[in-house]
């Protein structure tokens, strides 16, 4: 006869484990744990810490044209392999591919929008697609964007994020800097302002061109902005460099670039420096009732808070 006896606990056991994707993700910056949610909400950057994350390019619209405004141009300028390109693929493979994976059809969307009331024409490049390199088909985009700006005497802003000219394009791919390059030069003799925004990462052949001829250079916090990368730099002349090196605070520090704004504060600041530079009634109010005073020149105006 058994006195003491013991039922086994009715415990579930789960015999296999989940692999979805709970939401929750470690800051690369600040080793915070952060929902994806969150970064959603703070356009892609950290609430913790404020790390810069990439951004897609429709996101990178939204954020920056006014509700409903934005009109898509020369989305029928598409990539084709002109060369018969294969490395260790077809070139037209990785278009394929690239078109399922991203946004728009190419490395860079244009059209004309409103950015708190100004009508501009807005380029904005799409990593997703190719790293957002610089083909044939991005700098014909590019460079009919700034003849609409030309001929609609519209301000140009052109946000980049690219790997550089596309390699699989050869020579086709490096014509596309003198292209873009010759378009502003012309925009600049007629006077009508250029603002480059350069995000993380801006590289290789579009750093060498149209992205480091605006009238304003504006990057994002802690942006890659170089020609050549870090590594490539460091084999070369066979030195370690600073970690801060070719960062847009490296930049700023010696003079490469005009100001560093944060996301959330880009669409503000941008519209300050287009009633500074298109001579808008703001810019010459003499309304003594305003808080402060419009900035008498750019230096004060890169120094300028976005909550005047």
């Amino acid at each position: 006869m058994r006195i003491f006896s013991r039922e086994k606990p009715k415990i579930k056991i789960e015999t296999t484990k989940a692999d979805g994707f709970s939401g929750w993700l470690k800051c690369v910056d600040c080793s915070e744990m952060i929902h994806k949610n969150e970064l959603t909400e703070n356009v892609n950057c950290c609430p913790k810490c404020g790390h810069h994350y990439r951004l897609s390019a429709t996101s990178r619209i939204e954020s920056l044209a006014d509700t409903g405004t934005f009109e898509i141009l020369f989305e029928e300028i598409r990539p084709i392999d002109v060369l018969k390109f294969v490395d260790k693929e077809k070139y037209q493979t990785r278009i394929e591919r690239a078109n399922q994976e991203s946004d728009g059809t190419e490395g860079v969307i244009v059209g004309t929008c409103q950015l708190e009331g100004h009508k501009i024409c807005l380029g904005v490049f799409d990593f997703s697609f190719m790293a957002g390199s610089m083909g044939s088909v991005v700098g014909e985009r590019l460079t009919r964007l700034i003849e609409q700006a030309l001929e609609s005497k519209l301000p140009l802003v052109i946000v980049s994020a690219s790997g550089g000219a596309r390699m699989q394009e050869s020579t086709l791919s490096l014509m596309q800097m003198a292209k873009t390059s010759m378009a502003l030069a012309k925009l600049h003799e007629a006077g009508i302002p250029y603002l480059s925004v350069l995000t993380n990462p801006t590289t290789g052949g579009v750093t060498a061109s149209f992205a480091s001829l605006g009238d304003i250079l504006i990057a994002e916090p802690d942006a890659l902005i170089c020609f050549a990368g870090p590594r490539v730099v460091e084999q070369v002349i066979r030195h370690k460099l600073p970690k801060t090196a070719q960062k847009s605070e490296f930049l700023l520090e010696h003079g490469l670039i005009d100001c560093i704004v944060k996301r959330h504060q880009l669409k503000k600041k941008l519209s300050l420096f287009l009633d500074y530079l298109t001579g808008n009634e703001i810019a010459n109010s003499t309304d003594l009732s305003r808080e402060k005073k419009f900035p008498n020149n750019l230096r004060e105006l890169f120094l300028l808070t976005d909550d005047r």
